[in-house]
């Protein structure tokens, strides 16, 4: 027996029981209290001083309080302020990893100790690297940070997984040699590409963007203005992915490469006086960055060449110029990085070859 539109029955031991909302689980499920009298009326007075406790001790709640509502509202935001290929990234990241766990939540029941729990489930149950952890957990930490603004929020604390400094694939000089000879021998427009990648350090999605306009045989220079990426569409179209031509990955991403004159005379090689026209497809249409990939991983699968992508190549690049004693100021802002730090720390590694060398130094002390 109850009486409409009240959560108040009456149970079989005769006693009357009022039920209201308690609260929100951690998953956004609805914490339920019981209140009980002996009459209706007892069991109703102590309902409503059950919620007047509620009300006064715990934020008004809505159905915006769910944490879902406040990725969404982030995401709308930064898409007007970032790059396509950036909010791509944050929309991946956000649908994949951080909605499944953290979106039924309520803002108020997301604690550090469930982002501990969100941060073990990302490392041991999803096995993803550190890095990726990371940069999950920082997306995350914007998030909580815009959510502030129109929610309460407990104090939260996100400690990020300690990285381990991988040690990039980069190929030895007789790797390099027979990869630049393969590439030599019967050169098409992709084998071009490729080995411009070696001699210049370009990123594969700046090779694809290049065009002939880009290029100057009087200054022996590539300027590097644009990048084209492969990315998924957002604007719920029936395309699932398109061609996206933007600017560099960074504002020092901007940048003129002076060339040898080798470089020079295998452009020439492919000229098409045609400004506009792409210099790796040789028409108006770029080449896919997944179509070089491909190329590319028949050539290293040719030459039975391990562990080596596209990137490689870049890697190998900034070590070769390290060796003959590149300046790495000058090195870094061919390479477009922001600073020279980032040169030495990411991309520069030392053969053993060099190492050994460098110790052929000491000897002159006895060494």
């Amino acid at each position: 027996m109850s009486k409409k539109g009240e959560n108040i029955y009456k149970r079989k031991d005769g006693r009357w029981e009022a039920r209201y909302i308690k609260g929100y689980r951690p998953n956004g499920k609805t914490h339920y209290g019981y209140c009980y009298g002996k009459t209706y009326r007892e069991a109703k007075s102590k309902c409503q001083e059950a919620k007047t406790a509620v009300i006064r001790n715990n934020p008004v709640l809505t159905r915006n309080s769910r944490f879902s509502f406040y990725c969404d509202s982030y995401l709308s935001l930064t898409s007007l302020k970032v790059k396509h290929s950036t909010s791509v990234k944050y929309y991946g990241i956000i649908e994949n990893h951080i909605k499944p766990f953290l979106g039924g939540m309520y803002t108020h029941n997301i604690t550090t100790n469930i982002i501990e729990e969100f941060t073990r489930k990302l490392l041991y149950e999803k096995n993803l690297s550190p890095k990726t952890a990371k940069d999950i957990l920082i997306v995350l930490r914007s998030i909580l940070k815009y959510t502030t603004k129109t929610a309460i929020l407990p104090h939260i604390d996100i400690f990020y997984p300690k990285q381990q400094q991988k040690e990039m694939r980069v190929l030895t000089k007789e790797e390099q040699f027979r990869l630049v000879s393969y590439l030599s021998a019967d050169m098409d427009r992709f084998k071009f590409g490729t080995l411009l990648a070696i001699l210049t350090g370009m990123r594969l999605g700046e090779i694809c963007a290049l065009k002939w306009n880009n290029i100057s045989f009087k200054n022996k220079t590539i300027k590097i203005c644009s990048t084209i990426q492969r990315l998924k569409v957002l604007d719920g179209s029936a395309k699932k992915t398109k061609l996206d031509i933007s600017n560099p990955k960074s504002n020092t991403s901007f940048r003129i490469i002076p060339i040898t004159d080798y470089i020079a005379d295998i452009c020439k090689n492919f000229y098409i006086d045609s400004p506009d026209c792409f210099v790796i497809s040789g028409n108006l249409t770029p080449v896919d960055p997944r179509t070089m990939q491909y190329r590319f991983s028949k050539y290293v699968k040719d030459l039975g060449l391990e562990d080596v992508h596209f990137h490689t190549l870049r890697h190998t690049f900034a070590t070769r110029c390290v060796e003959v004693g590149f300046e790495i100021k000058s090195l870094s802002e061919i390479l477009g990085h922001a600073t020279p730090k980032i040169t030495l720390e990411r991309y520069v590694h030392s053969s053993l070859e060099l190492k050994r060398d460098n110790m052929n130094k000491l000897c002159m002390f006895g060494g």
